[in-house]
């Protein structure tokens, strides 16, 4: 019967691949870190080992790294440079035990620990690490013409701003993203993405949250919401048919731009958006089924590009159609005016949500914000002229006697 131990031995400072070191599953090395650890506490060293991508760190209560502002110490790693192998198992086990003597005897010092070459001159390429992430990516995912646009924009557009044939780390990180605007979507955007690629790769930043910024949906000054009248007047000034009908159906049913490309007006008047979608399909109602009736959307006129181009083409094209035709207002602000009216129908936001393809979170953060004062206060004195609402309680029995509301 073959050795374990020696074949293990063997394979010990093999790289990482899909997950696994060769011939060692990474389920391993996890177990026997867990082991690891359970013996340095029951040592009552203060310091743990832990696996980030195929290397080991080390984890604990640290004094302030020199420079960080810090005064008091707070959790932290260190970065060993060691692979996530047996054999460097052992090595963090020693190295844990070290630091945890040291911390005891408060001999600790950063200058030991903080050798940039233990953390960036060994390991693989940025291409490397951005092919691998890329594999794993389409691992836990569906690839379709949706998923694609998403890991292009969302993802291919910040990698490409790395050098493929350098060392990931965390200056190379925090160039980019400081090549952005401050506090802006895109800023953000870049921080989380590069983020989780070194996470994915085991690299720890040096930088802090407050690099991603501020930008929040919420945050952004609420733009001019078209009235219903001002919608039903500026479509009805709209002389091509076709752009009339895409106008009218993002207004009836609260869509995104691309979607009127992908509806199904089987149970009309109300149209089932079909995929591939942001979100997959759900059907949408009009809340005012007359706008469905009145403008005959069931008779579906589409501009002719549909078929050559993807999901984010269309909708750029479609916002940049309605500045072309001097529409006063954007595309998106007839799905906003939908949220609007879904608030003003008194619909529950989560089941507001489901009709407009978002979470509720998206839904309350992002398009309840563009709810003005008036709206909420048109919304209250409906609810209170409402004749079945609840009144006062009674006082022993009696009910008292208020004026009636105006």
């Amino acid at each position: 019967m073959p050795d374990c131990d020696n074949i293990r031995q063997k394979i010990a400072g093999c790289d990482t691949q899909n997950g696994h070191i060769l011939g060692y599953k990474m389920m391993d090395i996890d177990k026997s870190i867990a082991r690891v650890n359970e013996q340095l506490k029951a040592s009552r060293v203060g310091v743990s080992i832990e696996r980030r991508g195929g290397r080991l760190w080390l984890r604990g209560t640290f004094p302030p790294k020199p420079e960080s502002g810090q005064t008091k110490s707070h959790r932290q790693k260190i970065s060993l440079g060691v692979r996530a192998t047996p054999a460097g198992l052992e090595q963090a086990k020693k190295k844990a035990r070290l630091l945890g003597a040291q911390l005891d005897s408060e001999q600790f010092n950063w200058a030991q620990w903080c050798d940039s070459r233990s953390e960036h001159s060994e390991g693989p390429l940025i291409g490397e690490i951005l092919e691998r992430f890329e594999t794993e990516y389409w691992n836990n995912r569906e690839r379709n013409s949706q998923s694609e646009t998403t890991w292009k924009t969302d993802y291919l557009r910040v990698f490409n701003k790395l050098p493929k044939d350098a060392l990931l780390n965390s200056e190379i990180l925090k160039e980019v993203i400081l090549t952005t605007q401050p506090n802006s979507r895109q800023r953000k955007r870049v921080f989380e993405k590069l983020v989780s690629l070194a996470e994915f790769a085991g690299i720890e930043v040096a930088f802090s949250e407050k690099l991603k910024g501020s930008y929040s949906p919420k945050h952004v000054n609420p733009r001019f919401l078209p009235t219903d009248e001002i919608i039903q007047t500026t479509r009805d000034a709209i002389e091509n048919e076709a752009w009339r009908w895409v106008f009218s159906a993002i207004a009836t049913w609260g869509l995104r731009p691309h979607e009127v490309f992908h509806l199904d007006l089987a149970k009309f008047p109300v149209a089932q958006v079909l995929s591939p979608t942001k979100t997959g399909e759900r059907f949408a109602y009009p809340l005012y089924p007359e706008w469905a009736e009145v403008w005959k959307l069931d008779d579906i006129k589409l501009p002719k590009f549909q078929k050559e181009h993807n999901n984010a083409k269309l909708g750029n094209k479609i916002c940049k159609e309605f500045n072309e035709r001097d529409i006063p207002f954007r595309a998106y602000d007839l799905r906003h005016s939908y949220a609007r009216r879904c608030f003003e129908f008194s619909i529950p936001p989560d089941w507001a949500a489901h009709l407009m393809g978002h979470s509720l979170k998206v839904h309350m953060e992002t398009y309840r914000a563009w709810i003005d004062w008036e709206t909420y206060q048109r919304a209250y004195e409906a609810l209170i002229a409402r004749s079945d609402r609840p009144r006062p309680p009674k006082i022993n029995g009696k009910q008292q006697e208020f004026p009636e509301v105006p």
